[in-house]
Protein backbone atom coordinates (compact mmCIF):
# COMPACT_ATOMS: atom_id res chain seq x y z
CA UNK A 1 0.00 0.00 0.00
CA UNK A 2 2.01 3.09 -1.44
CA UNK A 3 0.77 6.57 -1.81
CA UNK A 4 1.81 9.83 -1.97
CA UNK A 5 2.46 12.62 1.32
CA UNK A 6 -0.46 14.52 0.40
CA UNK A 7 -3.06 11.77 -0.48
CA UNK A 8 -5.85 12.17 1.18
CA UNK A 9 -8.47 8.83 0.68
CA UNK A 10 -10.38 8.47 4.16
CA UNK A 11 -10.99 11.19 6.40
CA UNK A 12 -12.05 9.75 9.88
CA UNK A 13 -14.70 11.99 11.35
CA UNK A 14 -15.33 10.47 14.43
CA UNK A 15 -12.30 9.04 16.47
CA UNK A 16 -14.14 7.67 18.74
CA UNK A 17 -14.61 4.54 16.30
CA UNK A 18 -10.98 3.21 17.18
CA UNK A 19 -11.36 2.97 20.65
CA UNK A 20 -11.62 -0.47 20.66
CA UNK A 21 -9.65 -1.27 17.63
CA UNK A 22 -5.50 -2.49 16.75
CA UNK A 23 -4.73 0.55 14.66
CA UNK A 24 -1.38 0.26 12.65
CA UNK A 25 -0.31 3.91 12.14
CA UNK A 26 2.64 5.81 10.18
CA UNK A 27 4.51 7.18 12.94
CA UNK A 28 5.98 10.37 10.51
CA UNK A 29 2.58 11.40 8.59
CA UNK A 30 0.47 10.54 11.60
CA UNK A 31 1.92 11.97 14.31
CA UNK A 32 4.47 14.70 13.42
CA UNK A 33 3.76 18.05 12.21
CA UNK A 34 7.00 18.65 10.09
CA UNK A 35 7.08 16.73 6.72
CA UNK A 36 11.23 17.12 6.77
CA UNK A 37 13.48 14.32 8.48
CA UNK A 38 16.64 16.15 8.40
CA UNK A 39 16.58 17.79 11.38
CA UNK A 40 16.71 14.05 13.66
CA UNK A 41 19.28 13.15 11.33
CA UNK A 42 21.47 16.60 11.81
CA UNK A 43 20.66 15.80 16.22
CA UNK A 44 22.70 12.16 15.94
CA UNK A 45 25.20 13.44 13.43
CA UNK A 46 26.26 16.11 15.85
CA UNK A 47 25.64 14.20 19.24
CA UNK A 48 26.83 10.77 17.79
CA UNK A 49 29.26 11.71 15.22
CA UNK A 50 30.59 15.43 16.20
CA UNK A 51 31.10 18.81 14.45
CA UNK A 52 32.32 17.48 11.35
CA UNK A 53 29.94 14.92 10.71
CA UNK A 54 27.49 17.29 11.21
CA UNK A 55 28.91 19.93 8.72
CA UNK A 56 29.16 17.50 5.95
CA UNK A 57 25.45 16.33 6.76
CA UNK A 58 23.89 20.00 6.52
CA UNK A 59 26.26 20.46 3.30
CA UNK A 60 24.67 17.20 1.97
CA UNK A 61 21.18 18.79 2.11
CA UNK A 62 20.54 20.62 -0.96
CA UNK A 63 21.60 17.35 -2.80
CA UNK A 64 18.93 15.61 -0.33
CA UNK A 65 16.09 18.19 -0.37
CA UNK A 66 16.92 17.89 -4.88
CA UNK A 67 16.22 14.05 -4.61
CA UNK A 68 13.64 14.16 -2.21
CA UNK A 69 13.95 12.90 1.55
CA UNK A 70 11.47 9.85 0.89
CA UNK A 71 13.46 7.98 -0.79
CA UNK A 72 17.10 8.90 -2.11
CA UNK A 73 17.35 11.27 -0.07
CA UNK A 74 16.82 9.45 2.93
CA UNK A 75 19.52 6.56 2.69
CA UNK A 76 21.81 9.60 1.89
CA UNK A 77 21.04 11.45 5.57
CA UNK A 78 21.14 7.70 7.09
CA UNK A 79 24.87 6.46 5.67
CA UNK A 80 26.15 10.52 6.61
CA UNK A 81 24.65 10.15 9.86
CA UNK A 82 25.03 6.40 11.12
CA UNK A 83 28.40 5.49 8.70
CA UNK A 84 30.91 3.99 11.59
CA UNK A 85 28.93 5.12 14.92
CA UNK A 86 29.62 2.36 17.45
CA UNK A 87 26.67 0.05 17.72
CA UNK A 88 26.91 -1.28 21.30
CA UNK A 89 26.50 2.47 22.88
CA UNK A 90 24.31 4.32 21.01
CA UNK A 91 21.71 5.20 23.06
CA UNK A 92 20.76 8.65 21.35
CA UNK A 93 17.35 7.12 20.38
CA UNK A 94 16.13 6.56 23.32
CA UNK A 95 18.47 9.80 25.47
CA UNK A 96 18.34 12.55 22.67
CA UNK A 97 15.31 12.31 20.55
CA UNK A 98 12.05 11.69 22.04
CA UNK A 99 12.10 15.58 23.39
CA UNK A 100 12.34 16.67 19.84
CA UNK A 101 9.87 14.13 18.36
CA UNK A 102 7.46 15.09 21.46
CA UNK A 103 7.89 19.42 20.82
CA UNK A 104 6.88 18.17 17.47
CA UNK A 105 3.71 16.08 18.00
CA UNK A 106 1.19 16.91 16.55
CA UNK A 107 -2.58 17.21 19.42
CA UNK A 108 -4.92 15.78 16.54
CA UNK A 109 -2.61 12.96 15.46
CA UNK A 110 -1.73 12.10 18.96
CA UNK A 111 -5.23 12.32 20.39
CA UNK A 112 -6.47 9.84 17.14
CA UNK A 113 -3.57 7.11 18.38
CA UNK A 114 -3.58 7.35 21.65
CA UNK A 115 -7.86 6.25 21.86
CA UNK A 116 -6.73 2.95 20.15
CA UNK A 117 -6.63 -0.04 22.33
CA UNK A 118 -3.78 -1.19 20.96
CA UNK A 119 -1.12 0.76 18.84
CA UNK A 120 1.13 -0.62 15.89
CA UNK A 121 3.50 1.99 14.20
CA UNK A 122 5.65 1.85 10.70
CA UNK A 123 8.10 4.17 10.12
CA UNK A 124 10.81 4.90 7.43
CA UNK A 125 13.31 5.99 9.94
CA UNK A 126 15.61 3.35 11.68
CA UNK A 127 14.38 1.01 14.37
CA UNK A 128 17.14 2.61 16.93
CA UNK A 129 15.60 6.57 16.23
CA UNK A 130 12.67 5.51 17.11
CA UNK A 131 11.44 2.75 19.33
CA UNK A 132 12.81 4.49 22.35
CA UNK A 133 9.55 6.67 22.14
CA UNK A 134 7.07 4.99 20.60
CA UNK A 135 7.69 2.19 22.85
CA UNK A 136 8.95 4.00 26.47
CA UNK A 137 6.66 6.94 25.87
CA UNK A 138 3.67 6.23 23.46
CA UNK A 139 2.95 2.39 25.00
CA UNK A 140 3.08 1.44 21.14
CA UNK A 141 2.53 -2.70 21.40
CA UNK A 142 5.00 -3.26 18.06
CA UNK A 143 7.55 -1.15 15.87
CA UNK A 144 7.25 -1.39 11.81
CA UNK A 145 10.51 -0.30 11.07
CA UNK A 146 13.71 -2.00 9.55
CA UNK A 147 17.71 -1.81 11.05
CA UNK A 148 20.99 -0.90 10.21
CA UNK A 149 23.25 -3.20 8.73
CA UNK A 150 26.46 -3.25 11.10
CA UNK A 151 29.70 -4.53 10.91
CA UNK A 152 32.53 -5.85 13.90
CA UNK A 153 30.05 -3.16 16.24
CA UNK A 154 29.88 -0.33 13.87
CA UNK A 155 26.81 0.57 11.87
CA UNK A 156 26.99 0.71 8.05
CA UNK A 157 24.74 3.54 7.17
CA UNK A 158 22.53 1.18 5.18
CA UNK A 159 19.25 -0.30 5.89
CA UNK A 160 18.90 -3.93 6.54
CA UNK A 161 16.76 -5.98 3.88
CA UNK A 162 13.22 -7.15 4.99
CA UNK A 163 13.51 -11.20 5.74
CA UNK A 164 10.40 -12.95 5.94
CA UNK A 165 11.33 -14.74 9.41
CA UNK A 166 11.93 -11.51 10.55
CA UNK A 167 9.07 -8.90 9.67
CA UNK A 168 7.76 -7.79 13.09
CA UNK A 169 4.37 -8.80 12.19
CA UNK A 170 1.16 -7.94 14.44
CA UNK A 171 -1.68 -10.15 15.06
CA UNK A 172 -5.03 -9.10 14.88
CA UNK A 173 -7.25 -10.24 17.77
CA UNK A 174 -8.66 -13.04 15.46
CA UNK A 175 -12.44 -12.71 17.14
CA UNK A 176 -12.62 -9.42 15.31
CA UNK A 177 -11.87 -9.09 11.70
CA UNK A 178 -12.35 -5.66 11.40
CA UNK A 179 -9.94 -5.33 14.03
CA UNK A 180 -6.78 -3.14 12.48
CA UNK A 181 -7.18 0.96 11.33
CA UNK A 182 -4.30 2.21 9.43
CA UNK A 183 -3.86 5.42 9.83
CA UNK A 184 -1.49 7.96 8.43
CA UNK A 185 -0.48 9.15 4.30
CA UNK A 186 2.81 7.70 3.87
CA UNK A 187 3.08 3.66 4.73
CA UNK A 188 5.91 2.28 2.41
CA UNK A 189 6.38 -0.88 4.36
CA UNK A 190 2.93 -2.25 5.73
CA UNK A 191 0.83 -3.73 3.12
CA UNK A 192 -2.83 -5.80 3.38
CA UNK A 193 -0.45 -9.17 2.78
CA UNK A 194 1.51 -8.31 5.78
CA UNK A 195 -1.89 -8.00 7.76
CA UNK A 196 -4.38 -9.66 6.52
CA UNK A 197 -7.25 -9.44 9.24
CA UNK A 198 -7.16 -5.60 8.49
CA UNK A 199 -10.42 -4.64 7.33
CA UNK A 200 -10.54 -0.50 7.15
CA UNK A 201 -7.87 1.55 6.22
CA UNK A 202 -8.07 5.50 6.95
CA UNK A 203 -6.04 8.06 5.73
CA UNK A 204 -7.10 11.00 8.47
CA UNK A 205 -4.34 13.88 7.34
CA UNK A 206 -2.87 15.67 4.41
CA UNK A 207 0.73 17.54 4.89
CA UNK A 208 -1.09 20.80 4.37
CA UNK A 209 -3.77 19.96 7.27
CA UNK A 210 -1.05 18.62 9.27
CA UNK A 211 1.23 21.79 9.53
CA UNK A 212 -1.73 23.33 10.58
CA UNK A 213 -2.44 20.76 13.68
CA UNK A 214 -1.84 22.62 17.59
CA UNK A 215 1.64 21.61 19.34
CA UNK A 216 0.91 18.78 21.73
CA UNK A 217 1.31 20.59 25.24
CA UNK A 218 3.62 18.88 28.04
CA UNK A 219 1.11 18.70 30.37
CA UNK A 220 -0.43 15.63 28.04
CA UNK A 221 2.85 13.93 27.31
CA UNK A 222 1.79 10.46 28.15
CA UNK A 223 4.67 9.98 30.85
CA UNK A 224 6.64 13.33 31.75
CA UNK A 225 9.80 13.94 29.84
CA UNK A 226 12.52 14.55 33.11
CA UNK A 227 15.77 13.37 31.72
CA UNK A 228 17.12 13.91 28.37
CA UNK A 229 20.73 13.97 27.14
CA UNK A 230 22.49 15.90 24.13
CA UNK A 231 24.19 19.01 23.58
CA UNK A 232 21.82 20.76 21.34
CA UNK A 233 19.14 22.49 23.01
CA UNK A 234 17.21 24.10 19.45
CA UNK A 235 15.90 21.82 16.62
CA UNK A 236 18.31 21.92 14.28
CA UNK A 237 16.39 22.75 10.58
CA UNK A 238 18.43 23.24 7.75
CA UNK A 239 17.98 27.39 8.26
CA UNK A 240 18.69 27.07 12.06
CA UNK A 241 21.17 24.70 11.09
CA UNK A 242 22.91 27.51 8.65
CA UNK A 243 22.76 30.00 11.82
CA UNK A 244 24.29 27.83 14.07
CA UNK A 245 27.65 27.34 11.70
CA UNK A 246 27.74 31.05 11.34
CA UNK A 247 27.73 31.85 15.01
CA UNK A 248 30.20 29.15 15.91
CA UNK A 249 33.23 30.31 14.95
CA UNK A 250 32.30 33.58 16.42
CA UNK A 251 31.18 31.81 19.65
CA UNK A 252 34.49 29.16 20.08
CA UNK A 253 36.13 33.03 20.44
CA UNK A 254 33.29 34.43 23.06
CA UNK A 255 33.20 31.36 25.26
CA UNK A 256 37.41 31.78 25.64
CA UNK A 257 36.48 35.19 26.44
CA UNK A 258 33.84 34.70 28.61
CA UNK A 259 35.41 31.48 30.60
CA UNK A 260 38.71 33.13 31.38
CA UNK A 261 37.14 36.71 32.28
CA UNK A 262 34.59 34.61 34.87
CA UNK A 263 37.39 32.64 36.81
CA UNK A 264 40.54 35.22 36.94
CA UNK A 265 38.30 38.43 38.05
CA UNK A 266 35.79 39.34 40.73
CA UNK A 267 32.67 39.48 40.68
CA UNK A 268 31.56 42.96 40.86
CA UNK A 269 34.81 43.22 37.94
CA UNK A 270 33.73 40.94 36.02
CA UNK A 271 29.97 40.65 35.95
CA UNK A 272 30.13 43.93 34.00
CA UNK A 273 32.34 42.68 31.17
CA UNK A 274 30.68 39.15 30.88
CA UNK A 275 26.68 41.03 30.89
CA UNK A 276 28.43 43.14 27.64
CA UNK A 277 28.88 40.06 26.13
CA UNK A 278 25.39 38.53 26.47
CA UNK A 279 25.47 36.15 29.70
CA UNK A 280 22.43 38.01 31.92
CA UNK A 281 22.55 36.98 35.92
CA UNK A 282 19.27 37.91 37.94
CA UNK A 283 18.84 37.65 42.06
CA UNK A 284 16.27 37.71 44.76
CA UNK A 285 16.81 37.66 48.16
CA UNK A 286 14.86 37.82 51.22
CA UNK A 287 14.38 41.78 52.22
CA UNK A 288 15.38 40.71 56.07
CA UNK A 289 19.55 40.76 55.96
CA UNK A 290 19.71 38.36 58.95
CA UNK A 291 19.04 35.71 56.69
CA UNK A 292 22.63 35.85 56.64
CA UNK A 293 23.77 35.66 59.91
CA UNK A 294 23.54 32.55 61.95
CA UNK A 295 21.84 32.12 65.17
CA UNK A 296 23.74 28.69 66.53
CA UNK A 297 25.90 28.90 69.90
CA UNK A 298 28.30 27.54 67.88
CA UNK A 299 29.41 29.94 65.15
CA UNK A 300 29.44 27.88 61.89
CA UNK A 301 29.19 29.01 58.46
CA UNK A 302 25.85 29.33 56.20
CA UNK A 303 24.74 26.13 54.41
CA UNK A 304 23.00 26.48 50.85
CA UNK A 305 21.04 24.35 49.68
CA UNK A 306 20.73 24.71 45.65
CA UNK A 307 19.18 22.73 43.12
CA UNK A 308 21.37 21.30 40.34
CA UNK A 309 21.10 22.92 36.85
CA UNK A 310 24.94 23.06 35.72
CA UNK A 311 28.38 22.77 37.24
CA UNK A 312 28.75 26.53 37.79
CA UNK A 313 25.81 26.46 40.50
CA UNK A 314 28.07 27.24 43.46
CA UNK A 315 30.60 29.64 41.67
CA UNK A 316 27.54 32.21 40.62
CA UNK A 317 25.98 31.77 44.21
CA UNK A 318 29.00 32.46 45.59
CA UNK A 319 29.23 35.51 42.41
CA UNK A 320 26.13 36.84 43.44
CA UNK A 321 26.21 36.64 47.29
CA UNK A 322 29.82 38.44 46.72
CA UNK A 323 31.40 36.12 49.56
CA UNK A 324 33.61 33.37 49.70
CA UNK A 325 31.90 29.74 50.04
CA UNK A 326 33.03 26.32 49.39
CA UNK A 327 31.28 23.60 47.25
CA UNK A 328 30.75 19.98 47.77
CA UNK A 329 29.73 18.04 44.47
CA UNK A 330 29.91 14.01 44.22
CA UNK A 331 32.63 14.03 41.34
CA UNK A 332 34.19 16.51 39.21
CA UNK A 333 36.98 16.38 36.17
CA UNK A 334 40.20 17.58 37.26
CA UNK A 335 40.01 20.17 34.49
CA UNK A 336 37.47 21.48 36.88
CA UNK A 337 38.59 21.30 39.78
CA UNK A 338 41.90 22.93 38.69
CA UNK A 339 39.91 25.75 37.23
CA UNK A 340 37.23 26.72 39.94
CA UNK A 341 37.87 29.65 41.22
CA UNK A 342 36.00 28.60 44.90
CA UNK A 343 37.30 25.54 46.84
CA UNK A 344 35.42 22.20 45.54
CA UNK A 345 35.37 18.91 47.16
CA UNK A 346 34.55 15.92 45.68
CA UNK A 347 32.16 13.52 47.72
CA UNK A 348 33.65 9.91 48.09
CA UNK A 349 29.59 8.25 48.67
CA UNK A 350 30.55 7.32 52.20
CA UNK A 351 28.20 9.04 54.13
CA UNK A 352 30.96 9.08 57.10
CA UNK A 353 33.42 10.43 55.47
CA UNK A 354 31.72 12.89 53.07
CA UNK A 355 29.55 14.61 56.33
CA UNK A 356 32.99 14.72 58.23
CA UNK A 357 34.42 16.63 54.79
CA UNK A 358 31.49 19.15 55.14
CA UNK A 359 31.76 19.57 58.76
CA UNK A 360 34.93 20.80 58.37
CA UNK A 361 34.31 23.24 55.76
CA UNK A 362 31.33 24.68 57.49
CA UNK A 363 33.65 25.32 60.17
CA UNK A 364 36.06 27.51 58.18
CA UNK A 365 32.72 28.90 56.33
CA UNK A 366 30.04 28.99 54.30
CA UNK A 367 29.01 25.67 51.89
CA UNK A 368 27.54 25.21 49.12
CA UNK A 369 25.63 21.47 48.72
CA UNK A 370 23.71 20.41 46.01
CA UNK A 371 21.81 17.50 47.39
CA UNK A 372 19.65 16.41 44.11
CA UNK A 373 23.57 14.71 43.23
CA UNK A 374 23.27 15.78 39.33
CA UNK A 375 21.56 18.53 36.86
CA UNK A 376 18.26 17.55 35.40
CA UNK A 377 17.53 20.32 32.92
CA UNK A 378 13.23 19.90 32.54
CA UNK A 379 11.44 21.74 35.56
CA UNK A 380 11.94 18.66 37.75
CA UNK A 381 13.80 18.45 40.85
CA UNK A 382 15.47 15.34 41.81
CA UNK A 383 14.96 13.53 45.39
CA UNK A 384 17.30 15.58 47.81
CA UNK A 385 20.02 13.18 49.69
CA UNK A 386 19.23 13.95 53.69
CA UNK A 387 22.65 14.25 54.27
CA UNK A 388 23.11 18.04 54.35
CA UNK A 389 20.31 17.97 56.90
CA UNK A 390 22.32 16.63 59.98
CA UNK A 391 24.89 19.54 59.52
CA UNK A 392 23.44 22.68 61.08
CA UNK A 393 20.61 24.39 61.45
CA UNK A 394 21.77 27.43 59.35
CA UNK A 395 20.47 26.21 56.07
CA UNK A 396 19.50 28.70 53.34
CA UNK A 397 17.41 27.18 50.37
CA UNK A 398 18.64 28.81 46.98
CA UNK A 399 16.30 28.34 43.85
CA UNK A 400 18.43 28.06 40.83
CA UNK A 401 17.23 28.47 36.96
CA UNK A 402 19.15 28.17 33.95
CA UNK A 403 17.99 29.55 30.10
CA UNK A 404 19.95 28.30 26.87
CA UNK A 405 19.00 28.60 23.66
CA UNK A 406 21.48 26.73 21.44
CA UNK A 407 23.54 24.54 23.88
CA UNK A 408 23.26 22.62 27.30
CA UNK A 409 25.91 23.09 29.72
CA UNK A 410 25.65 19.42 31.17
CA UNK A 411 25.60 15.85 29.63
CA UNK A 412 25.24 12.45 30.65
CA UNK A 413 27.19 10.71 28.45
CA UNK A 414 29.85 13.18 27.40
CA UNK A 415 32.60 15.02 28.57
CA UNK A 416 31.80 16.85 31.36
CA UNK A 417 35.10 18.92 31.34
CA UNK A 418 33.62 20.99 28.78
CA UNK A 419 30.03 21.79 30.22
CA UNK A 420 30.98 25.44 31.56
CA UNK A 421 32.73 25.87 28.00
CA UNK A 422 29.62 24.91 26.57
CA UNK A 423 27.08 26.87 28.40
CA UNK A 424 29.07 29.86 27.76
CA UNK A 425 28.87 29.26 23.69
CA UNK A 426 25.34 30.42 24.08
CA UNK A 427 24.71 33.44 22.58
CA UNK A 428 22.22 34.87 25.71
CA UNK A 429 23.29 32.35 28.74
CA UNK A 430 20.80 33.61 31.84
CA UNK A 431 21.03 32.32 35.45
CA UNK A 432 18.43 33.17 37.57
CA UNK A 433 19.40 32.69 41.38
CA UNK A 434 16.51 33.05 44.16
CA UNK A 435 17.92 33.24 47.45
CA UNK A 436 15.04 31.40 50.28
CA UNK A 437 14.26 32.46 53.50
CA UNK A 438 16.56 30.92 56.28
CA UNK A 439 14.97 27.41 56.90
CA UNK A 440 12.45 28.26 59.96
CA UNK A 441 13.74 26.83 63.51
CA UNK A 442 10.89 24.09 63.83
CA UNK A 443 12.00 22.56 60.35
CA UNK A 444 15.15 21.92 61.32
CA UNK A 445 17.02 18.66 62.63
CA UNK A 446 18.76 20.12 66.00
CA UNK A 447 16.55 22.60 67.18
CA UNK A 448 13.31 21.36 65.65
CA UNK A 449 13.26 17.59 66.44
CA UNK A 450 12.49 17.04 62.68
CA UNK A 451 13.98 14.23 60.92
CA UNK A 452 16.81 14.47 57.93
CA UNK A 453 14.11 13.15 55.53
CA UNK A 454 11.87 15.25 56.61
CA UNK A 455 14.51 18.07 56.31
CA UNK A 456 15.38 17.72 52.85
CA UNK A 457 11.97 17.18 51.65
CA UNK A 458 10.94 20.81 52.91
CA UNK A 459 13.82 22.19 51.27
CA UNK A 460 13.07 20.40 48.16
CA UNK A 461 9.69 21.65 48.15
CA UNK A 462 10.08 24.69 49.19
CA UNK A 463 12.70 25.26 46.35
CA UNK A 464 10.38 23.66 44.26
CA UNK A 465 7.30 26.17 45.38
CA UNK A 466 9.86 29.18 44.14
CA UNK A 467 10.76 28.16 41.01
CA UNK A 468 6.96 26.34 39.73
CA UNK A 469 9.07 23.06 39.44
CA UNK A 470 7.35 19.41 40.06
CA UNK A 471 9.70 17.92 42.65
CA UNK A 472 9.80 13.87 42.24
CA UNK A 473 11.64 10.97 43.94
CA UNK A 474 13.84 10.19 41.04
CA UNK A 475 17.18 10.04 42.03
CA UNK A 476 20.74 10.66 40.16
CA UNK A 477 21.03 6.78 39.51
CA UNK A 478 17.62 6.67 37.44
CA UNK A 479 19.50 9.23 35.18
CA UNK A 480 22.27 7.50 34.32
CA UNK A 481 20.54 4.54 33.75
CA UNK A 482 18.04 6.07 31.83
CA UNK A 483 20.54 8.22 29.52
CA UNK A 484 23.27 6.43 29.67
CA UNK A 485 22.75 2.53 30.68
CA UNK A 486 25.26 2.81 33.89
CA UNK A 487 24.86 3.84 37.56
CA UNK A 488 27.22 7.22 36.53
CA UNK A 489 30.37 6.23 38.65
CA UNK A 490 32.68 3.88 36.56
CA UNK A 491 33.60 6.90 33.63
CA UNK A 492 36.79 8.05 32.21
CA UNK A 493 38.63 10.66 33.99
CA UNK A 494 37.05 13.21 31.53
CA UNK A 495 33.25 11.87 32.09
CA UNK A 496 33.32 12.21 36.04
CA UNK A 497 29.15 13.04 36.55
CA UNK A 498 28.29 15.39 38.90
Amino acid sequence: MNSTCCSKMKTVHNIEELANKTVVFDFESTLLRSNSLFPYFMLLAFEAGGLLRSLILFLSYPLVWLVGEDQFGLKIMLFLTFFGIRKDTFRMGSAVLPKFFLEDMGREGFEAVMRCEKKVASSKLPRVMVEGLLKDYLGVDAVVARDIKSFNGYFLGMFENWKENETPLYEAKPDNDNNIGIIGSNIEYIDQELFPRSKKVCFIISCEERRNWRVLPKERYPKPLIFHDGRLAFRPTPASSLVFFMWLPFALFLAIFRFTFGIALPFNVSAPILAFSGTRTTLSRPHCPLFLVPNEKKQTGMLYVCNHRTLLDPLYISYVLDQPLSAVTYSLSRFNELVAPIRTIRLTRNRDRDRESMDKLLSLGNLVVCPEGTTCREPYLLRFSPLFAELTDNIVPVAVDVRVSMFYGTTASGHKCLDPFFHFLNPNPTYSIKILDRLPQSQTCHEGGKSRIEVANFVQHEIGNALGFACTSLTRKDKYMILAGNNGVNQGSCHNCK
